[in-house]
């Protein structure tokens, strides 16, 4: 049974609520000349029509990639970045829970995140990204192990492709343990804990760093009915657990991080380099003798990078706290049939792996 989590507010996007000095953008305007005063550093407010807000973002990418040709990789991050950037200072204006401009998509979010402020500015790719996140959460996510939709909360993991949960979905049903404990960390938007509760769980305790995942979860658990059987919580990795479990669940993120990782999705695709020896050091504290970890992974870094290494395998190489009880591996197939794969990415499979504890004899 869940805790009060009354206390999480949701991470939103930032937003400006004073007066800021801005360039107004309408239709049939000099939008060159609009986005060369936008790469210099200014503000601009897009006026009138959602569409024009489009329009500078196009002619910014055409500014920026004159700008950076170096087509290598660090050539890549740089003008990424520069977009970033420069796009944010791209403005609407919000009142009364609605974008100021004609044209503009419903965002319920904006009334749902901002319930306490009436008038207040936000970056366009921001309302993008907001706009992408609300139609998920209204249309729901057809989950094919789960035999449900998911309504993702805004921010939160959810997945796409479907392997690996299908992999999952297999090992479970040939689990014959115990089912009376569980540890799910990094919970998303809740699919491996459904699917256990789904497969007889009885009692999960749930964790993830996302603010936005737990309040999600919450929503979702109560609408299926689960709410009795999930425990969650706000922390890092076994945070203010005091569970020793039958069974640890994990699905980490799957590339290694060359980069500062923000809070959010962003710690939901990479990992930083300490994060595996964490998870191992602490899942011995909280697991049964005879208990075992799942591990959700993937062989996508070193299709990537043939020079990455594998931390599950730099584990069980390196230490001496668990052995190798089961390894499977699933291709990846693409989503829909008329998707023809030209990268690397052809080769990746991915993998569920079952670790014991080793008994010292």
């Amino acid at each position: 049974m869940n805790k009060d989590l009354s206390f999480i507010n949701p991470d939103r996007p930032n937003i400006i609520t004073s007066e800021i000095e801005a360039i107004s953008f309408y239709r049939k305007m000099d939008t060159k000349a609009t986005v060369a005063e936008l790469v210099a550093g200014k503000y601009i407010l897009v006026e009138e029509y959602y569409s024009n807000g489009l329009e500078v973002l196009s002619e910014l990418k055409k500014n920026l990639l004159h700008k950076y040709k170096d087509k290598s990789f660090q050539g890549k991050r740089d003008y990424r970045s520069a977009f970033r950037e420069a796009s944010h200072r791209v403005l609407l204006k919000v009142k009364d829970n609605k974008l100021l401009v004609k044209k503009a998509p419903h965002i319920g979010w904006l009334e749902l995140l901002y319930p306490e402020i009436s008038e207040f500015y936000i970056s366009f790719p921001e309302v993008q990204g907001m706009n992408s996140s609300w139609q998920w959460y209204e249309k729901g996510i057809e989950v094919k192990t789960l035999d449900i939709n998911l309504h993702p909360f805004y921010g939160t993991y959810f997945p796409t492709r479907f392997d690996h949960l299908k992999l999952f979905d297999k090992w479970l049903k040939k689990y014959e343990a115990s089912k009376e404990k569980v540890i799910e960390i990094g919970i998303g938007s809740g699919v491996l804990s459904f699917q256990l509760i789904q497969n007889g769980f009885e009692n999960i305790f749930a964790t993830d760093t996302n603010k936005n995942a737990i309040i999600g979860v919450e929503q979702e658990s109560k609408r299926l009915g689960y709410e009795d059987k999930i425990t969650l919580n706000h922390g890092d990795l076994f945070d203010n657990c005091d569970v020793i479990a039958d069974l640890i669940v994990f699905n980490p993120p799957w590339l290694l991080a060359k980069h500062k990782l923000e809070e959010g999705l962003d710690k939901a695709i990479y990992y930083e380099e300490e994060l595996f020896p964490r998870f191992f050091e602490q899942a011995q504290k909280h697991l049964k003798a005879d208990g075992k970890i799942v591990l959700i992974f993937s062989n996508l870094a070193q299709v990537v990078d043939t020079e990455s290494s594998h931390p599950i395998i730099e584990e069980l190489r390196n230490n001496n706290r668990f052995r190798k009880e089961l390894h499977l591996r699933r291709e990846v197939r693409a989503s829909s049939k008329k998707t023809q794969r030209t990268d690397s990415r052809e080769n990746e499979k991915v993998e569920l792996w079952v670790l014991s504890q080793k008994v010292d004899k």
